[in-house]
């Protein structure tokens, strides 16, 4: 039994609308921007969190948890472009724009999105875009912070 290496293997998209998150058809993943390209290696940063609740009482004498409210903390980093049609992703993805963020993992990247694969659907709604520093012997960047606006389906599948 060997791992799973993620290089190649990840496939990320921009997509206005999706009637189901649970069950997006491939027609609306074809439809979407691929963003994939333009993400740097370490950019993709889909985050969840569980937040504990307190179950101890005045009486306990060990401090007790179970799970409470999920949230993602969602940036991307992208490459810029220096054409407009390979700076899409600065282009789109402007402050109050809402969409899906959909990301497809364990599949080689050149992978038509398929019925039947695993993808994660994220609504999104993006922050303003913040430049990066320059830096010698680095490409230009920008982060796009993304807010979950919605429970996400982490666990969708491709119709």
């Amino acid at each position: 039994m060997g791992d799973l290496i993620s290089d190649g293997k990840t496939r990320v998209a921009w997509v206005s609308s999706i009637a189901n998150i649970n069950a997006p058809t491939v027609a609306e993943l074809s439809g979407g921007i691929d963003l994939t390209k333009r993400i740097t290696p370490d950019g993709l940063k889909v985050d969840p969190s569980t937040a504990d609740v307190d179950t101890s009482s005045l009486a306990s004498t060990f401090d007790t948890k179970t799970v409470g409210r999920i949230g993602v903390d969602t940036e991307l980093t992208f490459k810029r472009g220096d054409t407009v049609g390979d700076d899409t992703p600065y282009a789109t993805l402007k402050y109050g724009v809402s969409g899906f963020l959909a990301v497809r993992r364990g599949v080689a990247y050149a992978t038509a999105w398929t019925i039947g694969q695993n993808v994660e659907i994220y609504p999104i709604t993006c922050g303003e875009p913040q430049n990066s520093s320059p830096a010698a012997n680095e490409v230009m960047k920008f982060v796009s912070p993304m807010k979950v606006t919605d429970a996400p389906a982490t666990a969708a599948t491709v119709a």
